[in-house]
């Protein structure tokens, strides 16, 4: 199975319409066949779980069973309408977006998404020396948010400055209960060195199975196909 993550940035003067897509673009989204499930999502300033919002910056992240061509750059208005339809491609045009979208395979993972699974059989693993993008979702207990911000913190700001990250982007339907991280890596070796030889990392994925912190999660490992447009000037998967 394919995800497809693409970034939109508004200019300032339109963050209102940008507040607006969230929700008319979820009507002709919802119309198209070849999408299995997909989210609309606000963006966090760190790069990570993050309760501070970019006004600037909203995704759209859906899956199917489709792969896409690599367009040409100068198709990408025809390759988001062939992956959205013709109104949001039409709506990003108009607004004058700049957008970043990423191609991406599931390699390996477990858990849901508002039930919604894509993992299956017969998935290739990830070899460590090439490309990986991991995606980690969550829907946070509200008993457990106070807990929970308070030790995810340092992990965000220290996954900024770790060996190998290309790129990595808060994402969520929710600011305080419903987040998500992607983040895409030089190889699978930077991303396991940040995720498992890093303390404070390691607590906290201990401590969310202890306390359950988490009503539902999923975690996703994926091999980056291809990706398109830029994101603040430039594209991290070059």
């Amino acid at each position: 199975m394919y995800c497809y993550l693409t970034i939109a940035r508004y200019p300032t003067r339109f963050i209102f319409f940008a507040l607006c897509s969230m929700a008319v673009f979820r009507v002709p989204l919802r119309k198209r066949r070849d999408i299995r499930f997909f989210r609309l999502m606000g963006s966090g300033r760190s790069g990570s779980f993050d309760l501070h919002p970019d006004w600037h910056q909203w995704a759209i992240l859906h899956f199917s069973e489709k792969l896409e061509l690599v367009p040409s750059k100068d198709a990408m208005d025809l390759f988001h309408q062939k992956l959205y339809g013709s109104f949001v491609s039409g709506w990003w045009k108009r607004f004058g977006c700049e957008k970043w979208t990423i191609c991406l395979e599931v390699a390996e993972g477990h858990g849901s998404w508002d039930g919604f699974s894509p993992v299956q059989d017969g998935l290739v693993p990830l070899d460590p020396s090439e490309p990986m993008a991991v995606l980690t979702r969550a829907t946070i207990r509200f008993s457990k948010l106070r807990d929970f911000w308070k030790r995810v913190g340092p992990v965000s700001q220290q996954m900024k400055d770790a060996p190998g990250l290309l790129f990595s982007a808060g994402i969520g339907e929710a600011p305080a209960y419903r987040q998500a991280t992607f983040s895409l890596w030089k190889d699978g070796a930077s991303m396991k060195a940040f995720a498992y030889k890093m303390q404070e990392h390691r607590d906290v994925v201990r401590d969310t199975r202890k306390f359950k912190w988490y009503s539902e999660e999923m975690f996703l490992r994926f091999r980056p196909r291809y990706a398109i447009g830029s994101i603040q000037g430039k594209n991290p998967l070059t």
